[in-house]
């Protein structure tokens, strides 16, 4: 199976979009997989998924904290998102209906301009296409399923890009990554590295102290 090397923009909801995000549309117009990060996927290998970053128009971004009762992940901040079904016409589809399903996101309210290269997470397998959407018609959102979703955050960028609020976070294996303490949470792995590089990509981020490492809290290993 041939992923989706380089990312895409649709240009009528580009059209529709706010001055200020014209700098993520820009980038994701030509962002390659290896912008992002180093595990690019490899062809014929990894299992379809789709995450949603929903930039609201309180220049915030969507995500939610999953339940510290999930197998895999537990109580990690992340994108909302998950798996391709079968009923899902494409990453698109399954982006929005994990959001709506997990988030109660009333999705006739975003607008969808785009996505980045698909990307790839080794310890899962999974091959993910982030969706981009704007929320040009804000609606409720909490927690749907309690035993999934812990809760739902509207997180500012200018907390995002604040550099008091970024770090490095060591997980033991060795391996050190981007990390972002904002809203009580500590955002790590493949959604602060996915973070990191859109707010990188649309000329964003503020020089912060890369010598700042956090060792990954014991309750993150699972």
């Amino acid at each position: 199976m041939a992923w989706q090397r380089t990312g895409w923009v649709d240009p009528d909801s580009r059209a529709r979009l706010p001055g200020w995000l014209s700098d993520v549309a820009n980038f994701a117009a030509g962002a390659h997989a290896a912008d992002l990060t180093q595990f690019v996927p490899p062809d014929g290998q990894g299992r379809a998924s789709a995450v949603l970053i929903l930039f609201g128009p309180d220049h915030d971004v969507l995500l939610i904290r999953r339940a510290t009762t999930m197998r895999a992940h537990a109580g990690q901040p992340a994108f909302p998102g998950g798996r391709l079904d079968r009923t899902d016409a494409g990453a698109v589809d399954a982006a929005l209906r994990e959001a709506r399903e997990e988030t109660g996101l009333q999705t006739e309210g975003v607008a969808v301009f785009g996505a980045l290269p698909d990307l790839w997470v080794p310890v899962s397998d999974n091959v993910v296409t982030p969706v981009l959407g704007f929320w040009e018609r804000p609606s409720p959102v909490g927690p749907m399923d309690p035993a999934e979703v812990a809760s739902v955050h509207r997180v500012a960028i200018a907390d995002l890009v604040d550099p008091a609020s970024r770090c490095q976070v060591r997980h033991p294996s060795g391996y050190v990554g981007p990390g972002f303490d904002v809203d009580g949470m500590l955002v790590w792995g493949f959604t602060a590295g996915l973070l990191s590089g859109v707010l990188d990509g649309a000329g964003w981020t503020q020089p912060w102290d890369r010598d700042h490492v956090r060792d990954l809290p014991a309750q993150w290993l699972r």
